[in-house]
């Protein structure tokens, strides 16, 4: 079947599973108000559908990822020599492991790192491939902000009192400006390495793709890695995720912490109008990054919340409009992202926030391979290297929710 079609008739289903899931929880809230109670098979039936939702929702997801995702043509599309005579080497090494292409080519660019031990660059390309996909299937490099830089480590300096600020008029002379206290925040970039593995037919097979064939090895273990690392990654050796920095009370906020809301029950939601909590966190957020602001939860918190209405009997929780869009939840978009914890006491498992301006994902530019076909025959390994960083650059907009009593 066409990836187009495929794609309509998964979000109809999941559509259709929707609204099944919203018959079956009508009826359950409709028990237990009259009953004080669900039947336990309603209870089995809502939560059925609505694995059934997540399940119909994770389908359309895949197709829609394979939908956006560009192949790699066999020819470079740079007309620049260089580059031409760079992935035609890059190929060779691949495929044959003679690196003499390659290394003469990086000692004309005077690359520095470069040789048998530390592997070689891949094609501008294929590095413009691998960012695609990561930022395709890697939750919070759909919604951070992403830089990339040349050097190991990533300073931004910000002011710890704000910046002097005031009006004046067209010819009044200018007051003269208190001093600025900077602090300096640090994003190290990290080595994120995957190993993807392949036969000597298949690297002889000429038809093969190579370009596309190590972006398509590399690209779920990449994701996997970063997307764990950006949400509780301790930044040892590692990003730091937005989860592992000290986390305090809103009422106390301060900068250098992340601000939380507790629902006041301990593993879960209040019993009535446990929404409310949801409508207190987004207005911790000041204007400017509600307005961007997005959801971030695992699977499991989002079936959770799925069941929640509103006084008017409305679903707080909405299916995307179109194939390629977002579930959102009180009109803010909702990204999953299963390194979040699950509901539990005193689990963070909800976060809320403008994670463009809060979260900063760093990439070192290069993508490196080495080439390893002694290690385990009759396989040749290939070592993938690249380096990330990441943490909080902005401590005002993001803000969690803690299910708990205080």
């Amino acid at each position: 079947m066409e990836t187009g079609l495929e794609t309509k008739v998964a979000f109809g289903d999941m559509m259709q599973a929707f609204e099944a899931f919203k018959d079956a929880n009508d009826e359950r809230l409709d028990q237990i108000e009259k009953r004080m109670s669900a039947d336990v098979v309603t209870a089995e039936k809502v939560d059925r559908i609505n694995r059934a939702v997540d399940e119909a929702k994770a389908r359309l997801d895949e197709l829609t990822l394979k939908s956006r995702r560009p192949q790699l043509s066999g020819e470079t599309t740079e007309a620049q020599p260089a580059a031409r005579e760079h992935k035609a080497a890059f190929d060779t090494y691949v495929r044959k492991g003679e690196s003499q292409g390659l290394s003469a080519l990086e000692a004309k660019a005077m690359s520095v790192g470069s040789g048998p031990d530390g592997g070689f660059l891949v094609p501008p390309e294929v590095e413009a491939e691998i960012g695609r996909r990561l930022y395709a299937i890697s939750p919070l490099r759909s919604i951070g902000s992403i830089r990339q830089i040349s050097a190991a480590l990533y300073k931004k300096p910000f002011s710890t009192n704000g910046l002097a600020n005031g009006w004046v008029g067209e010819t009044q002379a200018r007051p003269e400006t208190g001093s600025i206290t900077l602090a300096e925040l640090q994003f190290p970039a990290m080595e994120l390495y995957a190993m993807p593995s392949a036969t000597q037919t298949l690297l002889d097979d000429a038809v093969v793709n190579i370009d596309q064939w190590l972006a398509e090895e590399v690209q779920l273990v990449f994701a996997e890695q970063e997307g764990i690392a950006f949400v509780t990654g301790d930044g040892v050796n590692k990003p730091k995720g937005f989860l592992s920095y000290t986390k305090v009370a809103d009422a106390s906020w301060s900068w250098g912490n992340v601000g939380y809301l507790a629902t006041g029950v301990a593993g879960g939601f209040a019993a009535t109008n446990p929404s409310d909590r949801l409508i207190d966190l987004i207005y911790t957020l000041k204007i400017g990054y509600r307005q961007n602001a997005s959801w971030v939860m695992n699977r499991r918190t989002q079936g959770l919340i799925r069941k929640f209405r509103d006084v008017n009997g409305n679903y707080l929780w909405e299916p995307a409009a179109r194939p390629d869009g977002k579930a959102t939840l009180m009109n803010f978009p909702v990204t999953e992202c299963e390194p979040m914890p699950d509901v539990a006491t005193d689990s963070f498992a909800l976060g809320f926030g403008d994670f463009a301006s809060g979260y900063l994902i760093v990439d070192r530019v290069g993508v490196r391979v080495l080439r390893d076909p002694y290690s385990a025959k009759p396989y040749v390994l290939f070592y993938t290297t690249k380096r990330v960083g990441g943490g909080i650059q902005n401590f005002e907009a993001i803000k969690l929710m803690k299910f708990g009593l205080t």
